[in-house]
């Protein structure tokens, strides 16, 4: 007897055939196919490949990203210390994602180029985390910046774009990445040090 079909054994057998056929192959047909169900049954949890594709990029962001959140709400760390830990943090773990699981990296850089709500809701969650440990910076005299945390989070994640956007993902496994990473860190935190 099959289990009954709920929107998680979906998700999980999507990143199966996207595993298997890459994002451009994959169809609600294959994922249909995987379960041993019509794809009427698949669109009855998702109403479009779309949502689907959505879904799996959301629960792959979240579970490949979420440990950042930990990082950016610890003020019992110093502030310079969690943005330096959340940077490398986020770089090592797409980095990770973008080699253990090309595929659906893959397909979250599809929906990247498509403008997807996904990943809109993903830069404003790092934003905010971002906001997050740098306002704890400046209310701690360790940081200081004009416009504020607001301002000062967007510099910050785009002075570093190069080591989490995914146009960026076929750099990443060069031996100099770690270093430049590094060397980027130390001049985003002296630019926030206070005159």
């Amino acid at each position: 007897m099959r289990a009954a079909l709920d929107a998680e054994a979906i998700m999980i057998a999507t990143e199966d055939v996207l595993r298997k056929h890459g994002p451009a192959k994959a169809t609600v047909v294959d994922v249909a196919r995987v379960l041993g169900v019509s794809h009427a049954a698949v669109y009855r949890h998702f109403p479009s490949k779309a949502a689907l594709r959505e879904a799996v990029a959301r629960r792959w962001l979240n579970r490949n990203l979420g440990d950042l959140a930990g990082v950016a709400s610890s003020p019992a760390r110093p502030a310079p210390e969690r943005l330096r830990t959340w940077i490398t943090l986020l770089f090592h773990r797409k980095r990770e994602g973008a080699v253990t699981e090309p595929d659906l990296f893959a397909t979250v850089g599809v929906l990247a180029k498509e403008n997807s709500i996904v990943i809109t809701e993903h830069i404003e969650t790092l934003y905010r985390q971002l906001e997050t440990i740098i306002e704890d910076g400046i209310v701690a005299g360790d940081f200081a910046f004009p416009g504020g945390a607001p301002a000062a989070a967007r510099a910050v994640f785009d002075a570093t774009q190069a080591f989490h956007a995914p146009q960026y993902a076929a750099q990443w496994p060069l031996p100099d990445r770690d270093a430049a990473l590094t060397a980027l860190c130390v001049l985003i935190l002296n630019g926030l040090r206070p005159a």
